[in-house]
């Protein structure tokens, strides 16, 4: 296909063979349409929502087959109806495009981010009014699609809102644009500043002293799992975006799926006990997905390659997103 997304972004490895009856569709896999000749590019610029997958898992610090969760979810839709019975809505009243992945090279870790940028700024300038999902990956293409964003929209202040059980503030100069930096990676390239970052999750020996001093250094705002749940995570999460909104344009959500208790997602590299229950993040996604100003987000660290036979991690990260559709289309 020729069109200004090609090369910046591939046709994915995986598609569904779509019905041509003219049925209105009941399944994912029958909704979310591919982009392709015949709706590129202008007839797709009133898209709802743009899913791009961004398999990256080489600048993990742990061993991740990250880059795997793009494919395995787009073939986990057909598990999943468009019909949302807890909110009695339908997500097929919307549109949905899937644009494909962003090209990764073999070796070359900075060229695949810069991959990423130029993907992200193409994608935002194109679909000015979509919500665009990113299917990682690791967590380090967070910064890279939030750098893009910045690129195509200069004159708006973003903001992050992390479900998260690390900072994923370590030192640049030890770890370079990794997972374990995407957010220190945005205060130090000057694209985020730490006030207008909040994480909701941290719990547990997984974070090291230094890092919570450089996010108090930062002024990153970080809510540990234990004050959320005695808060309640609906709650926590609104007061998090009524903060948010109040100082910046544009949010951007990231769901690292090692917030999860490792009893609920197996297939993440990362996986810890005592984080969120399943429920915990659907309820935080869902309220995200809410707010008006939360024009972007992605879904990062899940490994299909780790995850059980039943792919639970998998069909859970779908749910994320389908819960974060279902908060969209509820505005």
């Amino acid at each position: 296909m020729k069109s200004f997304l090609y090369p910046k972004l591939i046709l994915p490895s995986f598609t569904w063979v779509r019905p041509d009856d003219g049925a209105e569709a009941q399944k994912v896999h029958e909704w979310i349409q591919p982009l392709t000749a015949e709706n590129d590019p202008e007839k797709s610029k009133a898209a709802d929502f743009v899913v791009v997958g961004v398999p990256l898992s080489r600048s993990s610090i742990s061993v991740s087959g990250a880059s795997e969760f793009p494919e395995a979810f787009r073939r986990a839709w057909k598990g999943f109806t468009t019909y949302n019975l807890d909110e009695d809505i339908d997500l097929s009243e919307m549109t949905a495009l899937d644009a494909g992945d962003v090209p990764m090279h073999v070796t070359d870790i900075r060229r695949c981010h810069d991959n990423i940028i130029a993907a992200s700024a193409a994608l935002h300038q194109h679909f000015g009014t979509s919500t665009v999902c990113a299917i990682g990956g690791d967590h380090s293409i967070t910064a890279m699609m939030i750098k893009g964003l910045h690129q195509a929209k200069p004159e708006e202040k973003i903001g992050i809102l992390q479900f998260d059980t690390h900072f994923d503030l370590r030192d640049m100069s030890d770890n370079g644009p990794s997972n374990g930096t995407p957010m220190r990676n945005l205060i130090e390239s000057g694209v985020v500043e730490g006030r207008n970052m909040y994480n909701i999750g941290l719990h547990g020996f997984f974070n090291t002293k230094d890092l919570k001093k450089y996010a108090d250094e930062k002024g990153v705002n970080y809510i540990t799992l234990r004050e959320a749940r005695k808060k309640g995570i609906e709650e926590t999460v609104f007061d998090c975006l009524e903060e948010l909104a109040s100082k910046v344009d544009t949010i951007y959500l990231t769901v690292d799926m090692d917030v999860l208790d490792i009893a609920y997602a197996p297939g993440v590299p990362a996986s810890t006990p005592g984080g969120m229950t399943s429920a915990e993040l659907l309820e935080g996604v869902l309220a995200a997905g809410r707010h008006s100003k939360v024009k972007a987000m992605d879904i990062v660290c899940l490994d299909p390659l780790k995850d059980t036979n039943a792919q639970p991690t998998v069909k859970l990260g779908t749910h994320v997103f389908l819960t974060f559709l279902t908060g969209v289309m509820l505005r």
